[in-house]
């Protein structure tokens, strides 16, 4: 890959929030804090700086400064970095005395015996994983009568924490809208995102978030009471729709009326809640999301059977975890718990079975998932029964469907695209080889 220069990046006036949030070693601090007042940021790393009126405005690559003492390096990670000012040539210049490197991430290789400081340490140091989920929807994320939180999302952050501690409660949850979800993840205030949201572009590289892969194939629809006397989406023209902001729903809605040579009345509400609310109080005519969330908001209703989904899907809603870009062990750690849930259910490991499987069995695939051959829970640095205690939390992809958002549950769903790609479906783990 050719690397641009930061003279070659798109230019931008605008200030953005700058984030040092890694733990240091007191060589690494040090060095740390003459790295700080050569880029004019706090050497304060777990606080967000505004920076402007400095030698460096932003836009849209991403560069990363590697300060690297004798026995350590540190990434201090500055979003959309572009020198601008004459300032500049003398900031390159201190920082190449310091034998300060920059370039994209992709060309970032560490020599042996580095360390860098990232996620899981952060989360290991803290002794819990931080979740980020939705602020309420039946059976994908919400607390139960005792407070506690479970759900099809849920599951798979009990999932990663037991993954790295070895227990599913290791793990706190953070309610979080459409709007203050990306925010939350950027910021570090969550270390992993599990809300139903949808895999797009601009989100993987414009907001820089890695997805670590789909764990529900959904599309948006409509939901209509039954009392409207509509059948079709196509018989719409001039309703009012509920639509939560901040999600990839607002604009399917103003593409689907569009093309369709109809309008509508926006109705916007930030929570499923609100939405429930609204909805049921006929504030709307029809409410939008994901057809997932539109079962999950047809049973939580005293009379599900007064309301109807309407057959029209408008969309493709690839739903799926994610994480900040930047980290690539952590992406790793997160995508496979997610692949291993995905693969247990494949090879017929259940949250039963998993600890007897786990002391070997003839199949080479399993022993190596579950860690009585090979040393994959050492390329990503986590013991070697992670996947073990990952499928024992909650079960394995398939219990977990069946248990929060199955056919026998409220909610209703079948598998459908989510069966196994064995069964039909797109649900496909990469091999553990």
């Amino acid at each position: 890959m050719k690397h641009r220069s930061p003279s070659a990046l798109p230019k931008s006036d605008a200030s953005v929030d700058v984030l040092a949030r890694r733990r240091f070693f007191p060589s690494q601090m040090r060095l740390f804090e003459k790295l700080s007042r050569n880029c004019g940021v706090s050497s304060d790393r777990r606080t967000t700086h505004k920076i402007i009126d400095r030698p460096l405005t932003f836009s849209y690559s991403q560069i990363y400064l590697i300060a690297a003492d004798q026995t350590a390096a540190e990434r201090c990670c500055f979003e959309n970095a572009r020198p601008q000012t004459t300032e500049v040539a003398k900031w390159k210049g201190n920082v190449m005395k310091r034998k300060i490197l920059f370039g994209t991430v992709a060309a970032l290789t560490m020599s042996a015996g580095t360390v860098i400081a990232g996620t899981l340490d952060d989360v290991m140091a803290k002794g819990h994983l931080q979740c980020g989920v939705n602020t309420g929807l039946v059976g994908f994320a919400a607390p139960d009568e005792n407070g506690v939180w479970e759900g099809f999302d849920v599951a798979y952050c009990r999932a990663l924490a037991a993954a790295i501690f070895g227990d599913p409660m290791a793990v706190k949850f953070t309610p979080l809208t459409g709007k203050t979800r990306f925010t939350a993840l950027a910021s570090g205030e969550i270390d992993v995102l599990s809300r139903n949201t949808t895999w797009t572009f601009s989100r993987d590289v414009d907001l820089k978030q890695t997805f670590v892969g789909i764990n529900y194939y959904d599309g948006q629809g409509f939901m209509a009471k039954k009392s409207l006397g509509v059948s079709s989406a196509s018989e719409l023209d001039g309703a009012s729709v509920c639509i939560q902001t901040g999600t990839t729903t607002e604009l399917n809605l103003a593409d689907f009326f569009r093309s369709s040579g109809m309008e509508y009345d926006p109705i916007p509400i930030e929570t499923n809640a609100e939405a429930r609310e609204q909805f049921f109080a006929d504030a709307c005519d029809v409410y939008t999301t994901d057809r997932s969330g539109l079962a999950a908001t047809r049973a939580s209703h005293e009379d599900p059977d007064s309301l109807v989904v309407l057959p029209e899907i408008v969309s493709k809603e690839p739903l799926g975890p994610l994480v900040r870009h930047g980290d690539d062990q952590w992406a790793d750690i997160a995508r496979w718990v997610l692949n291993a849930l995905i693969s247990a259910e494949e090879l017929g490991i259940t949250a039963a079975n998993a600890m007897e499987m786990a002391a070997g069995t003839n199949n080479p695939e399993i022993n190596r998932m579950l860690g009585s051959e090979g040393n994959f829970g050492e390329m990503v640095g986590l013991p070697s029964d992670w996947a073990v205690h990952a499928i024992m939390a909650r079960g394995n992809y398939g219990e977990i469907f069946d248990n929060y958002i199955g056919e026998n549950t409220p909610i209703g769903l079948n598998r459908g695209l989510n069966a196994l790609w064995t069964d039909g479906g797109l649900i496909y783990s990469p091999p553990f080889r």
